[in-house]
């Protein structure tokens, strides 16, 4: 038993020996944003206590090991601190809080997966991980217009209109994604 710590111990040191600045930075990156994301969707009460400890913990957890559940475990438990802050806490449901935890836990989410397939002591050019960025702040930006837009047509579409639209909004999903599963099964 104390073989296998030691093992553990000098591979950790062997780690931060070899680690580069760029996938450290990618690293950090996916625990300052999950950070802020579980500070956004928490009640204030909560992070305003000892409790913040625990939550930040959880948040640099994938930074971590990226390649594992932890990413998912993060993003449920924004999720479910959002969900206690408005029902519990009896929380107003602000656009700017939605759209901040959406955008957050987005860019968590990637910069985890560019995190799995990037090895700490890789070699990597600037242009890689900023096109990266720029790739996903696009998709994070077009997101909050189009939920901005969406938000605006509900107060017009009220009715069956809106129950209609919705079917047919999930519809259209349910189509996308069994034809991209059928698509990643063909040969």
């Amino acid at each position: 038993m104390l073989d296998g710590i030691t093992r553990r111990i000098e591979r950790t040191r062997t780690t931060v020996a070899r680690a580069t600045a760029l996938p450290l930075l990618v690293r950090g990156g996916i625990a300052l944003v999950f950070v802020l994301a579980l500070m956004v969707a928490w009640p204030a009460a909560l992070t305003a206590s000892r409790y913040v400890v625990l939550l930040a913990l959880v948040g640099v957890y994938p930074a971590f090991a990226p390649r594992g559940r932890g990413v998912t475990f993060v993003v449920l438990v924004v999720v479910g601190g959002w969900i206690l802050d408005t029902t519990w806490y009896d929380a107003r449901v602000a656009l700017w809080r939605v759209l901040s935890i959406a955008a957050l836990t987005y860019l968590g989410h990637t910069l985890a997966a560019l995190a799995a397939v990037l090895p700490y002591d890789a070699i990597v050019n600037v242009d890689v991980v900023a096109g990266w960025l720029a790739r996903a702040l696009l998709v994070v930006l077009i997101s909050a217009v189009l939920t901005v837009i969406t938000l605006g047509l509900t107060a017009e579409l009220a009715g069956g209109a809106f129950v209609i639209a919705t079917l047919v909004g999930l519809a259209a999903a349910v189509a996308v994604t069994l034809l991209l599963g059928r698509l990643l099964r063909r040969p």
